[in-house]
């Protein structure tokens, strides 16, 4: 176990958990929403630090990031855990951590998570596939030290973080891709949280100048309809029509794995939609193949990042900038 950060002493050795926006008051014995952060006789314990789950080498358009570093590899963790319960999560196998986890399996410092990234060659570290709100303490000490050897780090992230959080990792986080799911009855009722913190921390990570990508996962009768995807696109438009913004189509999986997969043309539609409301960078997601993978220039039309699933055949951007008119394109571009 290791010692936790952002707790905060109660009596009767209660200790309320600052992590997130939960901010769980956990009981002597007990557990947070996590499961994998225990209070141990009144002092808050992290059950994963330095236990990866899984440990990859990926392409970053698999975050999916379009608009920082295309083309490179990241080094990809994940320890167990999630601080949400969503019934359509595609990695629930490892994100559910049971009530009686503990941690197990090899050890991986963050010092040779560092080293692992440097030997593979990768651009970047991607705390992914689970919540790393909930590996926090691991996550920062890889994050500073990937820092320090010249890499860059990025959160594919529900966005759920507490402010003092973000505030601590926002020094040593270039990039996040943020799901941004649905409306309030949607994440009160199928994330057992709230929209409002996840939006706030959009708009913080902007100001901290962090590199944002934003991506909604379209489920049929849940979050498909305008009324949905007008409070998004009015939420998001508040803070830049800058971000990036990914519509990923929704397969039957979990607990929704009677549920009917997304039609194409309601993602197609969504992206169209976003287009007219003036955002500048609008994706469609697991329909392979899809033109919607495209970059275009939101200025002359020209195709700037054309992508066959993870591989681009081309690139056009020069210098962060059109090819053909010019225009500086919004992202973190290779130099």
């Amino acid at each position: 176990m290791h010692l936790a950060l952002f707790q905060e002493k109660l009596e009767g050795k209660k200790v309320r958990c600052r992590l997130c926006n939960h901010f769980c008051i956990i009981e002597d014995g007990n557990r947070g929403k996590c499961n994998v952060r225990i209070n141990r006789n009144g002092e808050l314990f992290s059950l994963v630090y330095g236990f990866p789950i899984a440990t990859n080498i990926d392409p970053i358009e698999k975050k999916p990031f379009y608009h920082f570093l295309p083309g490179s590899t990241s080094f990809s963790i994940a320890t167990m855990g999630c601080n949400f319960k969503c019934p359509f999560c595609q990695n629930f196998e490892i994100s559910q951590a049971s009530s009686n986890y503990s941690g197990y399996g090899n050890t991986l410092s963050p010092a040779e998570i560092v080293s692992l990234a440097k030997k593979y060659r990768c651009e970047s570290i991607s705390y992914t596939y689970t919540e790393p709100t909930v590996y926090f303490e691991y996550a920062f000490e890889c994050a500073v030290l990937a820092k320090q050897a010249g890499l860059k780090n990025n959160f594919v992230t529900n966005g759920y973080m507490s402010p003092e959080a973000l505030k601590k990792i926002a020094p040593y986080l270039d990039a996040a891709n943020v799901d941004l799911k649905g409306d309030e009855k949607f994440y009160r009722e199928l994330c057992g949280a709230h929209v409002g913190p996840v939006l706030n921390n959009i708009e913080a990570m902007k100001n901290y100048g962090i590199w944002v990508e934003v991506t909604t996962l379209v489920i049929p009768e849940y979050n498909d309809s305008d009324e949905t995807f007008n409070f998004l696109a009015s939420s998001l438009s508040k803070i830049s029509f800058d971000i990036p913004w990914h519509f990923s189509r929704f397969y039957p999986t979990y607990k929704m794995s009677e549920h009917y997969p997304t039609p194409v043309e309601k993602v197609r539609q969504f992206r169209t939609m976003a287009f007219e409301r003036g955002f500048h960078y609008v994706y469609t997601g697991n329909i392979p193949g899809d033109p919607g993978e495209n970059t275009i220039c939101p200025k002359c039309g020209f195709l700037l990042i054309e992508r066959e699933g993870y591989i681009i055949s081309q690139n056009n951007i020069v210098r962060g900038r059109c090819k053909k008119c010019g225009l500086e394109i919004a992202g973190v571009w290779k130099k």
